[in-house]
């Protein structure tokens, strides 16, 4: 039987309970630690709401971090535990089927807001011991006018033991008292303290109100002020503060003294900066993230008038490979070196290098002058990738795609539609080749949009049946009569009105649709063809056959043969009835295993046609073993044939396909006939069978029909 908590409320108890293992031993509290569990499960469940919510919202691990000082959990050491304990176990245990990458980014910015809300509700219980500690002293003050004695022992005793730093100073900024807590947060004696001048201790990082505010406060015009400073320390280090000042006045009302109290936030400063740097650093590269580099790059596109940005998108080709091949670890060293390369590339003020994820990495460039140097940028590192990496004994060559887009700041455009232009330029170089950079082109992003656009429709256009087929005849050369037709699909976009195929079928190619709407092509096209035929005389020339193209990734599917089967058996016809065309290049190098499939077909009765014969370069002497009985012949052997008289050189070269073609048993069509000599000059040359817009375009059914009652009655 598993151990494992079975439901949701099970894992949430169980993170409870480790939480509550964590944070209990370093808690100030009366409870027993399952009474101290108790109190944290509905904490734990607020977080696994926060890390679930599509709409991430910080004020859900503020509040958590804030419970967590009103539970006595004030020990620096249970701020830590909670967050190990939170980055450890709450995605584990809360996570549910989210993708685990983002829900990591999650966790980690909750991280960050619950220890944002726990310094800040411990800043609040800190400030109201400072306010009280500060009555005290002002009361003290005035009682010294009534009871000398017994006000200075009670306001020492306050005074020295006190937890946080406290100072008395003169109006004229000379140090007057300071207590034990002060001296150990700086480091330095009594009297090194009290040599100093309040303002002596000036800060790189001092806001410009800070000095403004003591100024006030010294003359008069303010009782106190709060602020945020940060202090040299006599050995050189920075001691990071919550300041707060009070005027002290005497018993008429005249400003006398100066009371400064400090907490020391220097570890929770840092702890903050920590928090940040991993929210916004790659983890295993060092190298700004996703995060970082869109707020970086929101700014340079909000920037004044005059500038301008550039931005690099980068993604190594061929990654993949390396990571199947070497494995994960060796990917992970190949993308910290190019990391590296990256980074000496973008040393100038305004350019940064950011890792997005995987293999991806951008670089951005900002000022007057981004348009020459992102070119200069992308040259850089186009450059750095040169050098061979060593990896496990290997040299590895990186080889990258970069897209590059640049224009001005103050433009409408957003950090995703720059991004978005920059990914698409980045495909654009991949597909022209790689290892080679590219500008962003407008009309290009246009097409690669749409393109994307239709990609995501064609999924749901099936079922909406926004497709239809179009018919083209085929006609004997001999006699002039139809002898079929090849079926050609097209789609009736709701915006981009009809595409033909060459828009939509390489898509579908790409995402696999093409075997569930090749299948449905063939199941219309067959039906198409019975009615045909039941219609159609076939006494006069022969019954009516139907071509329907057949696209690699059917080629190679499981079921050709059977669906094929079902198919002409639901609509009763025979299998000469159909014709399947393989293009030349689908089947140059095929094995028995591919060509398989198509033997099975052929010994049924079902023709096999090549498809754009000429235009694959393939050995003659395949034509042998290939399981075909049609040759379709690529219209650009026969565009010279639409003049007469055609190029003779043009002429030889069919005559010698059509005679080996024949000498092989093999029927040959032509493509592309336009006018009444080209087809002339291919019936003397001896083809059997033609289509083109001489005859006819393609269109419905019932026009292929009217063609063939014609040429049937002369």
């Amino acid at each position: 039987m598993s151990a494992e908590p079975d439901g949701p409320q099970d894992r949430l108890r169980r993170f409870a309970t480790i939480w509550s293992r964590a944070v209990f031993p370093v808690t100030s509290t009366s409870l027993t630690r399952p009474e101290f569990e108790r109190q944290l499960l509905p904490l734990a469940a607020r977080l696994s709401e926060a890390l679930r919510e599509r709409t991430f919202h910080a004020e859900a691990g503020r509040a958590v971090g804030a419970a967590l000082v009103s539970a006595h959990c004030t020990d620096p050491e249970a701020l830590s535990r909670t967050l190990d304990c939170v980055d450890a176990y709450l995605v584990l245990y809360c996570g549910g089927d989210g993708p685990h990458e983002d829900l990591r980014a999650r966790s980690a910015r909750l991280q960050h807001a619950m220890a944002a809300g726990f310094a800040q509700a411990l800043r609040e219980r800190t400030l109201a011991e400072q306010e009280a500690i500060a009555q005290a002293a002002l009361q003290a003050q005035g009682v010294v006018a009534q009871a000398l004695h017994a006000s200075e022992a009670r306001f020492r005793a306050l005074f020295e033991g006190a937890a946080i730093g406290i100072g008395i100073a003169d109006l004229n900024g000379t140090i007057l008292e300071v207590n034990d807590a002060l001296l150990r947060m700086f480091g330095g004696s009594e009297q090194g303290m009290r040599a100093r001048n309040v303002q002596e201790w000036t800060h790189a990082e001092d806001a410009p109100t800070v000095w403004r505010l003591y100024e006030e406060l010294v003359r008069g015009e303010r009782e106190h002020y709060h602020v945020e400073k940060a202090f040299y320390r006599p050995d050189g280090t920075v001691l990071w503060t919550n300041l707060t000042v009070s005027l002290l006045r005497d018993a008429d009302g005249n400003p006398q003294y100066q009371l400064a109290m400090m907490e020391d936030t220097t570890e929770r400063r840092l702890l903050n900066l920590r928090l940040r740097y991993e929210a916004t650093h790659d983890a295993l590269t060092g190298l700004p993230n996703r995060t970082l580099f869109f707020e970086r790059l929101e700014k340079a596109l909000n920037a004044g008038e005059g500038q301008r940005f550039g931005l690099c998108y980068l993604d190594l080709d061929g990654f993949k490979t390396i990571n199947d091949s070497l494995g994960h670890a060796a990917g992970d060293r190949l993308l910290v070196e190019v990391a590296d390369r990256l980074q000496s590339c973008a040393t100038a003020p305004g350019e940064m290098v950011a890792r997005l994820g995987g293999d991806e990495f951008v670089a951005l460039t900002c000022g007057p002058d981004a348009s020459r140097e992102v070119d200069e940028l992308a040259a850089r590192i186009m450059n750095v990738l040169l050098a061979p990496v060593r990896i496990e004994g290997r040299e590895l060559t990186v080889r990258g795609s970069i897209g590059v887009v640049e224009g001005p700041a103050g433009g409408e455009r957003s950090p995703a539609e720059v991004l978005r232009s920059a990914d698409i330029t980045m495909y654009r170089a991949k597909s022209a080749g790689g290892n080679r950079f590219e500008l962003a082109d407008p009309e290009a992003d246009a097409r690669a949009i749409t393109r994307h656009g239709l990609t995501t429709a064609l999924p749901t256009a099936l079922d909406r049946g926004e497709f239809f087929i179009e018919y083209q005849p085929l006609v004997n050369l001999g006699d002039g009569s139809v002898r079929g037709a090849e079926a050609l699909v097209r789609w009736l976009h709701p915006q981009h009105g009809v595409l033909g195929p060459d828009r939509f079928i390489p898509l579908a190619e790409h995402t696999g649709l093409i075997v569930p709407l090749g299948r449905w092509v063939l199941e219309q096209s067959v039906r198409q063809a019975r009615e045909w035929r039941e219609r159609y005389d076939e006494s006069a020339a022969g019954p009516l056959r139907i071509n329907v193209n057949l696209s690699p990734c059917q080629l190679t599917h499981p079921r050709l043969v059977q669906d094929t089967v079902e198919i002409l058996q639901a609509a009763g016809v025979t299998p000469d009835a159909l014709c399947l065309e393989v293009t030349e290049s689908a089947l140059i190098g095929a094995d028995d295993d591919l060509l398989k499939p198509l033997r099975r077909l052929a010994e049924m009765g079902v023709d096999i046609a090549l498809d754009d014969f000429g235009t694959g370069y393939s050995n003659l002497a395949n034509l042998r073993r290939l399981p075909v009985s049609v040759l379709k012949l690529d219209r650009s052997f026969t565009q010279s044939m639409q003049q007469f008289p055609a190029d003779p050189v043009d002429q030889k070269i069919v005559e010698g396909i059509v005679s080996l073609a024949h000498s092989l048993d093999l029927a040959v069509t032509v493509e592309g006939v336009e006018t009444g000599a080209q087809a002339e000059q291919l019936r003397i040359l001896g083809c059997d069978t033609a289509q083109g817009w001489y005859y006819a375009r393609p269109g419905p059914p019932d026009r292929l029909h009217e063609l063939a009652l014609v040429d049937a009655t002369g």
